[in-house]
């Protein structure tokens, strides 16, 4: 509460009783931070930050010093001032400034003088540079070396240009801002502190750049002046940001700082990785230049829609031409050109498959779906790898996890040339847009007879032969939990049609992918190269924010998918979900262990050995931290429980117990 009179602003700074006689305590006045003491029956209040250290006088003790004078001691280092006045002993000069207090009916009230105008400083031209080029959810934690970059962030929030989250861990946030990436192909950020909030970064920074997402980290540091002498927290962090960013670069007071976050913002989207600023705490509050102006993505980007070279294209056409059982294989990044794919592969009559980077770019029940290739595959896609003489690869580079056959004749078109050929050289290498390419393709191969026979009906026969099957695994019961197909059959059934999935790492990665049947307008994002356990909770978070800021995501349920390994990472962060009421639908495979590594340990003849796990009651600790959480034991429970958490609108946990063998 607060009301102004003369030249002062009245604050009201305590309850009536609340600060006991002889006692001190820290209060907000405004903006300002006071120590406000009870003695004598008097109040006084004075500036908290002792002159020497900076120590918070409000949270020293009143005590008796030399001559049984009390005095309010700084809890820091012991030097002692006046409770009332402020003064310290023997006549220094180091005594601090002091406030009027009233009683007042309903509290103490402190007089401040009015606080002047917030002066613009370097880190709001940077802000305002990052809200230009369309970076608008912020994730992190504020912190003493990154209080005056937090501050200019919240100017952008309250002007309603951005939305921060702050999470529990700065791994989560890193997490988040690539599950954003993944989705948008734009740029979220993640705010830290220095040192260790910094370093926690890494991980997910890791899982951004090699999956191709762009994501923006803003670190903050130790003073200049203490860099590299070995400060609490001082750490290089140009250097420990090297490998994992495209741009990392630190703000000097002399720095182009529009410029800075220009190009930090445009290398993240332009490589599809990493942008990472350095702000060091004593430049973050330099004032601005008179007319500084922020930056923004204007004449800054051109379009990446390349074609390709017409010889490529002429070679990629004999094979063609001549292929009777085309395959196509489309990855993450063919997600863009997938009409132009799809157009070639209804001309072909040709089945397509994904990787599992890449489930969910075509519906499963598409006349033309193949499901998805490798290990979290289906034996349709194997069957049809297997029986193809020609298999035709938009935007994969041949992972171990996807397992397509060197040997067989292949044309690859990717942007990125280092993905063309990477582990094993291809017939046709096509750098080029994937929509641009596919595009082209079509306009040729149509002018062409080509011998490409009509594999519909084949496709048709594989999924009803694949789906009995799974009907057949729905129903097996150990009486040690349910079926993974059983999950996932239901789940393909109650997901609404445009729902968005991020999901973990372990046995219930392999198992969506093998049983989640895909409606074509979905998305799944995953933690694809670098394969972290943990991913899918923070990454919900950055999906969820990019519901709430772009307009092509808005309504859209994120639901994401993990195991209870997983889930343990970043658990705290369900707390996250309950402070912003975020409409994420967690559903938690529980199978008291880490069936992943219990399966591998087991394929590599080695005792199984420390797997096992001792859990909470997830859906009661969820129920602890504000959000909704229920259990399923068995399979008449599942799908009433599934159904009721999408339909929430806020956040939800369903945990089903799991049988570790039925995968």
């Amino acid at each position: 509460m607060t009301e102004s009179t003369g030249d002062l602003v009245w604050h009201k700074v305590a309850e009536p009783g609340e600060l006991e006689e002889g006692r001190a305590k820290s209060a907000s006045a405004g903006t300002r931070f006071i120590a406000l003491t009870h003695f004598q029956g008097q109040y006084g209040a004075m500036d908290n930050h002792c002159p020497h250290q900076g120590g918070p006088l409000g949270e020293g003790s009143i005590e008796k010093g030399v001559e049984g004078k009390c005095w309010l001691r700084c809890p820091w280092h012991g030097w002692d001032f006046d409770p009332l006045t402020g003064q310290s002993p023997g006549g220094h000069e180091d005594g601090q400034q002091t406030y009027p207090t009233e009683v007042r009916e309903d509290g103490i009230y402190v007089g401040m003088p009015a606080e002047p105008a917030r002066e613009r400083t370097v880190s709001d031209v940077m802000a305002e540079t990052m809200v230009n080029w369309g970076c608008t959810s912020v994730f992190g934690m504020v912190g003493h070396s990154n209080l005056g970059l937090a501050d200019a962030l919240r100017v952008q929030g309250d002007q309603g240009k951005l939305r921060y989250y702050g999470i529990r861990h700065e791994g989560a946030a890193a997490f988040a801002i690539s599950g954003y990436g993944k989705l948008t192909g734009q740029c979220a950020a993640a705010l830290t502190i220095a040192g260790p909030g910094a370093t926690n970064l890494l991980t997910g920074l890791w899982d951004a750049k090699v999956d191709g997402a762009p994501a923006l980290a803003l670190t903050g540091q130790v003073q200049e002046q203490v860099i590299g002498v070995h400060a609490f927290q001082d750490i290089d962090l140009e250097a420990a940001f090297e490998s994992v960013a495209e741009f990392s670069q630190t703000v000097h007071p002399s720095s182009n700082h529009a410029e800075l976050m220009t190009q930090a913002v445009k290398s993240a989207l332009v490589h599809r990785g990493v942008g990472h600023l350095v702000f060091p705490d004593n430049t973050q509050v330099v004032p601005a230049a008179e007319g500084a102006k922020a930056g923004g993505p204007q004449g800054r980007m051109a379009s990446d829609r390349l074609g390709p070279d017409p010889d490529a294209l002429s070679a990629a056409l004999d094979l063609m031409k001549t292929a009777e059982r085309p395959l196509i294989v489309v990855g993450y990044g063919a997600l863009a050109g997938m009409p132009e794919v799809m157009d070639l592969a209804e001309f072909l009559n040709a089945p397509v498959a994904t990787t599992f980077k890449g489930k969910g770019q075509i519906g499963d029940a598409h006349p033309l779906a193949a499901g998805v290739m490798g290990r979290s595959g289906t034996p349709i896609a194997s069957w049809f790898m297997n029986e193809c003489d020609l298999m035709i690869v938009f935007g994969a580079s041949f992972s171990d996890h996807t397992g397509l056959y060197p040997y067989k004749k292949t044309i690859q078109v990717d942007l990125d040339p280092m993905r063309l050929g990477k582990r094993n050289p291809v017939d046709v290498p096509v750098r080029g847009d994937v929509g641009v390419t596919a595009e082209a393709l079509l306009d040729m191969i149509r002018l062409t007879r080509p011998k490409a026979t009509n594999q519909r009906g084949e496709i048709a026969e594989r999924w009803r032969i694949w789906r009995d099957e799974k009907t057949r695994r729905i129903t097996e019961n150990r009486e040690k939990g349910l079926s993974s197909a059983a999950l996932f059959e239901a789940l393909s059934r109650l997901a609404p049609e445009d729902a968005i999935f991020p999901v973990d790492v372990g046995n219930n990665t392999y198992s969506f992918g093998r049983y989640f049947e895909t409606s074509g307008k979905q998305r799944v994002l995953m933690s694809g190269y670098l394969g972290s356990i943990g991913f899918a909770l923070p990454a919900a978070m950055g999906c969820w924010a990019a519901t709430q800021d772009r307009s092509e995501y808005a309504g859209r349920k994120v639901i994401s998918v993990s195991g209870d390994g997983g889930l343990g990472q970043y658990a705290m962060e369900l707390t996250t979900l309950s402070k912003y009421q975020m409409n994420i639908c967690h559903v938690l495979l529980n199978n008291g262990e880490l069936g992943k590594i219990t399966k591998e340990q087991r394929v590599a003849e080695f005792p199984v050995w420390q797997t096992n796990l001792v859990n909470p009651s997830f859906s009661g600790f969820a129920r602890s931290c504000g959000i909704h959480g229920d259990l399923v034991r068995s399979l008449d429970e599942l799908e009433p429980a599934l159904e009721k958490a999408i339909a929430m609108d806020g956040p939800a946990l369903v945990e089903i117990m799991m049988d570790s063998e039925l995968i």
